[in-house]
């Protein structure tokens, strides 16, 4: 972290398809080697098998509501204090906590074998909407250790 200023926060481009910004960053974190319209077919083939497969209104919703389901309200960070390292339970700003959601849930699309990924991507959201699968049991475990180490709060500054 640079002692000098803050980096100024970057603005992302609306989805040319959905208009939403939401999707953008999701085809932006898919995206390896600068192959974005690759990315782009993905995730929006992702979407549209998440909107046939439930059946419910806007793609955009179904993807909130799954966002809304799995997205980590705290966190754990270490703070060295005295010679010890402590795990203090921090609260997570609004966009760290869908970068943490899209990352897991392209990690564990990602993990899933046998699969292509816009299959694997399209079921992850699916699980995390109906809030069961992968993501949403790391959405739990990282809750769990910050109420475990909720002792510690007080050396948060």
């Amino acid at each position: 972290m640079s002692r000098r200023r803050r980096t100024e926060k970057r603005l992302i481009d609306k989805d040319p398809r959905y208009g939403s910004t939401l999707v953008a960053q999701l085809v932006n974190m898919v995206m390896q080697r600068g192959k974005k319209n690759i990315a782009r077919a993905i995730v929006y083939e992702a979407i549209g098998r998440v909107s046939e497969k439930l059946g419910k209104g806007d793609p955009i919703d179904l993807l909130l509501g799954a966002l809304e389901n799995s997205r980590p309200k705290v966190e754990v960070k270490s703070r060295r204090v005295g010679g010890a390292t402590y795990q203090v339970p921090v609260e997570i700003p609004y966009e760290r906590q869908h970068s943490l959601v899209f990352k897991w849930m392209i990690e564990f699309a990602q993990s899933r074998k046998g699969f292509p990924m816009r299959e694997a991507l399209a079921q992850e959201i699916i699980d995390a909407y109906n809030n069961t699968g992968s993501v949403v049991k790391k959405k739990d475990d990282v809750q769990r250790m910050a109420q475990a180490n909720r002792a510690f709060a007080h050396l948060r500054w």
